[in-house]
Formats: structure tokens, C-alpha cells, sequence
């Protein structure tokens, strides 16, 4: 069953509760968002052995490499 929920005008959005209820978060954890090829979107709650903080900056350096060029350049590696 789909679960709807409204984006702010600041880019908040109130997670369902039987998402909440389904991924075991509570106030404070720290979701994952990841677009996939098709288009869809994957959110998961974040472990708390990883360090996001950590994760974030890796994302960060790692996406100037993000790109449709880069993807052609190195799929042969």
C-alpha cells in the first residue's frame, strides 16, 4: 500500500507512520536516500554503527565522479 506524505516549503517531509513502524525509526536516526537506474528512489535507515558524518563526506567526494562521461570513461576497469 502506498503511504503519502506532503514535501514543505523548506524540503521537510513527515514520514508515514507505518513507514516509521516498518523501518524501526525513531527520532534522531538518519535515513539514506538513493536514486536507482529506473528512476525509483530507495530510503533506508542508516545503521548506527555507521558514521554519517563520515558517509556524507564520502558521498560528497565521491560524486564529482558522478557522471554519465565518467561512467563510459571507466566501465572497461
Amino acid at each position: 500500500m502506498s503511504q503519502l506524505a506532503k514535501l514543505s516549503q523548506k524540503g521537510q517531509i513527515t514520514v508515514p507512520a507505518e513507514v516509521r513502524k516498518r523501518l524501526q525509526l525513531k527520532a534522531g536516526d538518519t535515513l539514506a536516500w538513493e536514486v536507482l537506474e529506473n528512476g525509483k528512489i530507495s530510503v533506508h535507515r542508516v545503521e548506527e554503527s555507521l558514521d554519517a558524518s563520515y558517509l556524507t563526506a564520502l558521498n560528497d567526494v565521491l560524486s564529482e565522479w558522478n557522471s554519465t562521461e565518467d561512467d563510459e570513461a571507466y566501465r572497461n576497469l
